[in-house]
């Protein structure tokens, strides 16, 4: 297998393209969060190679992953910088670290083993790539649906990467189907985890104290209304192949479904709760 290259560079970005006019607010504060969340990977490096100690095929690509990970939150950085010239994205960034800390020094997965990592990671990757899609889509400022364009297309390579190495250490550890299928939906319709909601809190500046469920409700809202069903049904197939599902089945059509009608209604939900 070779090893994992960066596909595109910062210089190969069109920033002329900007138009101050057509970014949308609501847009720009989940861009915000996801820039402190990508630039932060080179922690998330160390945890990796921690947890796969031994395999030096996979720390290479980790390495890879990571560059490309950190050139993400340094271009979106830069974008949010021409959209909000107040954005301090160094000290908003070193603000969310300070407050989410990832255990660096970790000797085991805290998924339960090294193939339930890897099936987090899938799951991981391809909701990133679902999500920059989804504001691709969403949003009307030219730059930014640019941006968005290569980052979901890098986020769809780290996941077939990932997915790759779920084969070799599923052969080992043969996990069952359920098995497989409890580990990726409870990250899929995880509501529970700090990442995102203190992520959204920390890198737009929020004065209010830190609360997990109304930045969960405050993210939901300005997140999952961005989602139409075609990109729900890309991310289902995906789920389903990384699981050992047939990824055009009904399995994962209903799976789809599902999901759509849960993000469409915490959409309404949040934004409910949001306003009252």
């Amino acid at each position: 297998m070779k090893t994992m290259s960066e596909k595109w560079k910062s210089e190969d970005i069109d920033w002329s393209l900007f138009d101050p006019q057509k970014v949308n607010p609501q847009i720009l504060s989940v861009i915000k969060a996801g820039s402190v969340i990508e630039y932060n990977s080179s922690d998330y490096e160390l945890y990796l190679k921690g947890v796969f100690a031994g395999d030096e095929l996979f720390s290479r690509e980790i390495e890879a992953w990571s560059k490309d990970e950190v050139k993400h939150g340094k271009v979106l950085a830069k974008w949010i910088k021409l959209a909000d010239p107040s954005f301090d994205f160094e000290d908003r960034f070193k603000a969310y670290v300070q407050g989410f800390p990832i255990d660096v020094n970790a000797t085991e997965s805290i998924r339960g083993s090294r193939a339930a990592e890897l099936l987090t990671r899938c799951m991981i990757e391809i909701g990133t790539s679902t999500f920059y899609t989804a504001v691709k889509d969403a949003t009307d400022e030219p730059l930014l649906k640019q941006i968005c364009r290569k980052i979901a297309a890098d986020e769809l390579r780290h996941y077939k990467l990932f997915y790759t190495h779920l084969q070799r250490y599923q052969a080992q550890e043969k996990l069952n189907l359920f098995k497989r299928f409890k580990v990726t939906m409870s990250r899929l319709l995880e509501d529970q985890d700090d990442e995102l909601p203190y992520a959204y809190y920390i890198a737009n500046n929020e004065t209010a104290p830190y609360s997990r469920l109304h930045y969960t409700q405050a993210y939901g809202k300005a997140v999952y209304s961005l989602y139409q069903k075609n990109h729900v049904d890309s991310g289902a197939s995906f789920f389903c192949k990384a699981i050992g599902v047939n990824p055009q089945g009904w399995i994962a059509k209903v799976l789809s479904f599902l999901i759509f009608k849960v993000l469409s209604k915490k959409a309404v939900k949040y934004a409910r709760a949001i306003s009252n």
